[in-house]
């Protein structure tokens, strides 16, 4: 399946991006990665992706706050999926913030291809 729907992925730990990334071009997706929160953010402003699968825990803007940047941009609705490995991360803030959804790491594959599935429609 090709496709060109585009996904930013967003994690600073190069490893946790290059699997997302490997994992989601084999699903046939278009996929774009940042390390950071600055350089999400003027990515999305210079050419929005369709889905941002975004870190939360970041070191110079956590996932958060890029959320926050981007849901106060008001020519910017892309969907935006947080992921998180810290159990003390609050997915309702995160959904307050604007998220539309969120996914805990480890990542279970096969969940978020459903979920990436749910903003293609």
């Amino acid at each position: 399946m090709r496709s060109d729907y585009q996904i930013l992925v967003v994690d600073d730990v190069e490893d946790n991006l290059l699997l997302l990334q490997m994992f989601l071009e084999a699903e046939g997706y278009d996929v774009e990665t940042a390390d950071n929160g600055t350089a999400a953010i003027a990515k999305v402003e210079a050419s929005p992706p369709d889905l941002l699968l975004l870190d939360v825990m970041m070191p110079d803007m956590n996932g958060y706050e890029v959320t926050r940047h981007i849901r106060h941009n008001q020519s910017l609705s892309i969907p935006i999926m947080l992921v998180s490995a810290h159990d003390e991360t609050n997915a309702i803030e995160g959904l307050e913030l604007g998220a539309d959804d969120f996914i805990r790491k480890p990542i279970d594959f096969d969940e978020l291809l459903t979920r990436i599935k749910i903003f293609i429609k």
